[in-house]
């Protein structure tokens, strides 16, 4: 006699449980995703138009999670923006909003699917996770109706949120957060009224979820890491390349390594836009990555990953981000430091003209240290030491201090500062150092062709980013990211 369909994913269920718990550690996938974008429109879609483009959404989703499956990981991360696109108005997203419940209702959408208002992308998402025993994380758009009651509520009765949803391999709905920081074109979104700490347990770990800009604030992401202790983020995202310094792998990898946790970062990928980078990272580097702007095709990245990444290898002790930098005395002064803009940020530069040297930029608070050995410089190749202490004021305010070796873009000094992903110069040995005023500093090194470094540098308890062997790439930056959240 076979047993009945509940008590076969029962048992499939504890099995996958106590395999988690039997291990140190998990595997976890990430899908960078090529959405299937909605036709132009100024007037809203009708419900069934807009659930028809979200099912081609969630049937490339569906393959992914089920390969992801199919190679043993216990989670994946799928992108922001993910099952709908983006550009649309506060209207027109409308019908591709449901009414996310709090997870404290207990709701396994996949066999209670009328159990709240009708919810087809919650169910869906939930049948994918328990048809594959895997907790799936998505991002969709909620919905909650207001009154004039309410002093903040909108003038069309209701708030409309950027949102995470997070489903065990049960299919029970086990996470939602609001996105809190906004990106300047979410205008269809409102923000929370307080910023939201989310956090699950796993039998692998726990979690804590934002999304995408949320990153470069201490609300959410230093709040789940430094106070509530999560071991791993995940972080569905869509990501617009900004090099030198906030490609989507070089920085997500960097703050992974910064702040000591598993990252799982997923991306959509739409190179027109320059959205692509995604990976699986941990706080030695990067287990896995992705970076294409040549194909339009989605890809699944799977790794393991420790469960407790500050007890496996033993966590070494706190860097101390300015104790070198302030040891030393400034070597020697610079007769040519000149101003150049990155990302709108006025940087102080002062250029390698030697293969070899050490080095000193300041400005304000902020002084740059470097030590460095070129292993033959090209001639048509210019590199700058660079330095950066301020309130940056693009797309969001916040402050920053940076440290930055970096190749220009021509030799013509005016292009240091611009995007560039190749080089040929190669450095036997590089040391960059700063007096940095914040603990969160984020440490990148980009090889030609924005290629990670992972495994060829590291940052003593100092403060000194370090190469640990010859390069084997030429290098496009080092840098110490510093965000001084202390000052917001």
């Amino acid at each position: 006699m076979l047993p009945s369909q509940p008590l076969l994913h029962a048992a499939v269920f504890a099995l996958a449980v106590l395999q988690a718990f039997a291990s140190d550690t998990f595997i976890a996938a990430v899908y960078e995703h090529a959405v299937i974008l909605p036709d132009a429109t100024n007037k809203p879609v009708s419900p069934d138009d807009a659930l028809a483009l979200m099912n081609k959404n969630m049937d490339v989703l569906e393959g992914a999670i089920k390969e992801a499956a199919q190679q043993g990981a216990h989670i994946i991360v799928t992108p922001e923006d993910g099952i709908y696109g983006w550009l649309f108005t506060r209207e027109t997203i409308y019908p591709y909003l449901e009414d996310i419940p709090d997870p404290a209702v207990n709701w396994i959408p996949c066999t209670d699917p009328t159990r709240f208002a009708p919810a087809p992308v919650q169910e869906r998402l939930s049948c994918m996770a328990r048809n594959n025993s895997i907790y799936v994380v998505a991002n969709i758009g909620d919905k909650k109706p207001c009154n004039s009651s309410d002093p903040g509520c909108p003038s069309d009765g209701r708030y409309q949120y950027n949102t995470d949803v997070v489903f065990d391999p049960e299919g029970k709905l086990v996470a939602r957060y609001h996105k809190y920081n906004l990106f300047m074109s979410e205008t269809q979104f409102n923000y929370p009224k307080e910023p939201e700490a989310v956090t699950f347990e796993t039998p692998f770990g726990k979690f804590g979820i934002f999304t995408c800009f949320d990153i470069l604030f201490r609300e959410p992401a230093v709040v789940l890491v430094s106070e509530l202790q999560v071991d791993t983020v995940l972080f569905p995202t869509a990501w617009m390349n900004v090099l030198p310094f906030l490609t989507a792998v070089e920085f997500h990898s960097a703050w992974a390594m910064g702040m000591g946790v598993n990252l799982l970062s997923a991306n959509t990928h739409n190179i027109n836009l320059a959205m692509t980078g995604s990976g699986i990272y941990a706080p030695d580097g990067a287990r896995t990555y992705y970076y294409n702007m040549e194909t339009e095709d989605g890809h699944l990245l799977v790794a393991e990953l420790d469960s407790h990444p500050r007890l496996s290898p033993p966590s070494p002790p706190a860097v101390k981000w300015s104790s070198y930098a302030l040891s030393i005395k400034r070597f020697s002064p610079n007769d040519h430091d000149f101003e150049g803009l990155i990302f709108h940020d006025l940087f102080t530069f002062t250029e390698l003209t030697n293969p070899e040297g050490n080095l000193t930029v300041c400005q304000k608070d902020l002084c740059c240290h470097l030590s460095y050995k070129m292993a033959g410089k090209q001639e048509d190749e210019v590199y700058v030491l660079g330095a950066f202490d301020g309130l940056h004021v693009v797309e969001g305010q916040y402050y920053l201090q940076i440290c930055t070796l970096l190749k220009c873009k021509s030799t013509d000094p005016n292009t240091c500062g611009q995007p560039v992903e190749t080089a040929q110069t190669k450095f036997e040995m590089f040391s960059l150092s700063g007096t940095f005023g914040t603990n969160y500093v984020f440490p990148e090194v980009l090889y030609s062709g924005v290629q990670l470094a992972s495994g060829e540098f590291e940052v003593l308890n100092d403060g000194r980013l370090i190469s640990t062997t010859r390069p084997t790439k030429p290098v496009v930056t080092v840098t110490l990211f510093g965000r001084w959240y202390e000052r917001d």
